[in-house]
């Protein structure tokens, strides 16, 4: 390999060559590529990882080579397939086959079965659920059928440890495109005229926000990328970065052009080691080859990355805060104005853009804003990565065009609700959003529509609850979990969410009072409205929002001193069917507090005073005797 790319003539060699189609490494490229008769591809995202799939790999590749295969038979990893559900997942090309919950036993299987014998392994196929139909093909899965990936395009197809792979499906051509045929100014408007909006949260046109960093006249400027992804079940940044590290960089270096940048620096939460790891290896390819560092494709446009960790402060998702960070200061925010784009790193124009913004802006460069607006809605552009999870059954990492309805989302994508139970809603934004009911399941995804059913579309989590669920509960979780993550800094939000959190405590604990609901909105509108910075602000969504589609639950709480839902101990009282119990001491013999009392073979009664609502005799009782409030 060259040690630098001069200029995009270069780039088109590299990419002719027949060796960056394939899966390997320079180093290991025979001289003729014509014997590879298959390519076996793992996940290498965290969850399949945490399932042993490198040693699957590393087993595979001993089990090939033991065959005398090794030369025909290529075995590499890739980014997250985002099926996460079913993961492990391996995909052999190529007959295009997919299995899913591979287990390390399964591996001789499939080299003996799929490779050397051409049989498909039936068992390790998705089984339809509806048609019990074992699907050989990804495309023809439902959960991926509706899908339309434009940041996730290359995870789950190139090895995110080589940079070849990422050249081989157009990697850094945007980048060159930029550099030799464009001036700054024209890759604003791209921008602009594309429509895309910040993935992050906040959804501020991009292109805006380029405009407005570039204006300012400064000796230096800097480009942020925020990877500090911190809400409950969330991981589509991760698995970008882990599946496909190149296009953030490139899409940081074609920012940097365009506002007159010339550094870099990736916020990156310490927690995600392997996302960590493949940006370091990704920036030194990148400096190798020269698509960052002096004068990158001989334009004169000098670009350099650096990783900067942050210890996982939600607040440091905000950008001023994420900035204070860097820069090795409390990690709070501050009033804006005024803004980053004008005084924002070391008093410098910083633009702060997140992981999956910086993922859409090459194929936006490659093939056009108008492209862009093809997919999505009036005033939200493109496709939006969703992490699914919850109480549903397909879960995983979704890419979506907006305007994608939630029905369309939990029922076609995500499969319905586990185990058949009731649908109850969907917690849209993390903590930072609000709880969508069933009657609006049928809104489309974009900013305004979650805006106007009192949620957001946020960086792009989404919870499914089900009928089990209960949501003083649920609001109580998310209130501890921004009350715990809060700087501290504004009165509104360091006691105003510490004051809710206790009520909420109060009132799943069978203590509420009907005074505590009024005080719940009074605070929540007072924290909306006073605090600095989006934590603060959106801090009381969960709870003003159950408070409006599930007032009814919040009144049994307080009034009868139950938990519908079965979920608050301190209100769950358990009691024992007369006609069913039989006396078999079962439940009597799990209770901690000795809260059952009956002999053998005679009926048993739970004492009321003494329970704890801790469900073991739910649990041990085999005759269904014994049931919840």
């Amino acid at each position: 390999m060259k040690n630098k790319i001069q200029n995009l003539e270069e780039l088109w060699e590299l990419k002719s060559k027949e060796f960056i189609k394939i899966k390997l490494r320079e180093e290991d490229v025979p001289e003729s590529t014509d014997e590879f008769k298959r390519h076996i591809l793992f996940c290498g995202g965290t969850g399949c990882v945490s399932a042993e799939s490198l040693k699957m790999i590393e087993a595979c590749r001993e089990g090939i080579k033991k065959r005398g295969l090794d030369k025909e038979i290529l075995v590499s990893q890739t980014g997250c397939f985002g099926f996460c559900s079913q993961g492990p997942i391996i995909k052999i090309h190529p007959e295009d086959v997919f299995y899913v919950k591979v287990k390390m036993e399964d591996i001789e299987e499939l080299i003996e079965e799929h490779i050397v014998n051409n049989k498909i392994v039936k068992r390790l196929l998705y089984e339809d659920p509806k048609t019990h139909e074992h699907l050989p093909k990804q495309h023809d899965i439902s959960f991926y059928k509706k899908q339309h990936r434009v940041a996730l395009r290359n995870c789950g197809n190139i090895d995110p440890e080589n940079i070849l792979e990422y050249i081989a499906y157009r990697g850094y051509e945007a980048l060159g495109r930029v550099l030799t045929s464009m001036i700054p100014e024209d890759v604003i408007e791209i921008m602009k005229a594309s429509g895309l909006r910040g993935r992050g949260g906040g959804g501020f046109p991009t292109g805006l926000k380029w405009e407005a960093t570039r204006k300012p006249v400064s000796d230096e400027k800097y480009i942020f990328c925020n990877a500090d992804e911190g809400d409950p079940g969330a991981f589509m940044d991760r698995s970008i970065l882990e599946g496909d590290p190149h296009t953030v960089l490139e899409a940081m270096a074609i920012a940097g052009y365009a506002i007159g940048a010339s550094q870099g620096i990736i916020y990156i939460r310490a927690e995600y080691p392997l996302a960590i790891q493949r940006l370091e290896i990704a920036i030194k390819e990148a400096y190798d080859l020269g698509f960052l560092g002096k004068d990158i494709f001989d334009s004169g446009f000098n670009f350099d990355i650096k990783i900067k960790l942050g210890a996982g402060a939600f607040v440091c998702g905000e950008e001023t805060a994420l900035i204070h960070s860097v820069e090795g200061k409390r990690g709070e925010p501050t009033k804006k104005p005024p803004f980053p784009s004008i005084e924002g790193y070391k008093k410098k124009p910083t633009s702060v853009n997140n992981v999956e913004t910086f993922a859409n802006v090459p194929p936006i460069i490659l093939n056009g804003p108008q492209w862009f607006c093809s997919m999505g809605t009036e005033k939200s552009k493109g496709t939006k990565v969703f992490s699914l999870a919850g109480k549903i059954n397909n879960i995983g990492l979704i890419e979506v065009p907006m305007g994608t309805t939630l029905r369309e989302i939990i029922y076609e994508i995500g499969g319905g609700i586990t185990n058949d139970k009731e649908f109850k809603a969907v917690q849209t934004g993390g903590p930072s959003g609000g709880v969508i009911t069933a009657r609006d399941l049928d809104t489309p995804i974009d900013y305004e529509s979650l805006l106007s059913i009192g949620s957001m579309m946020g960086s792009g989590g989404m919870i499914v609850l089900e009928e089990d669920d209960c949501m003083v509960d649920i609001a109580k979780f998310y209130l501890e979990f921004t009350q715990d993550e809060s700087c501290g800094k504004c009165t509104p939000c360091r006691l105003g969410t510490k004051r809710m959190h206790e009520i909420l405590v109060r009132i799943s604990e069978g203590e509420g009072k009907m005074e505590d609901i009024e005080n719940l909105r009074a605070l929540g509108r007072m924290i909306k409205d006073s605090s600095l910075c989006g934590l603060g602000q959106s801090a009381p969504n969960p709870v003003l929002s159950t408070l409006e589609y599930f007032y009814d639950e919040y009144l049994a709480h307080i009034v009868d001193k139950t938990c519908p839902a079965g979920r608050c101990k301190a209100l769950l009282k358990y009691s024992i069917i007369e006609e069913k119990c039989i006396g078999c001491t079962a439940c009597a013999r799990v209770c901690p507090v000795n809260a059952i009392s009956g002999k053998p073979k005679k009926k048993h009664v739970i004492d009321p005073e003494l329970c704890i609502g801790c469900g073991a005799c739910y649990d041990a009782c085999r005759f269904n005797a014994i049931i919840k409030p």
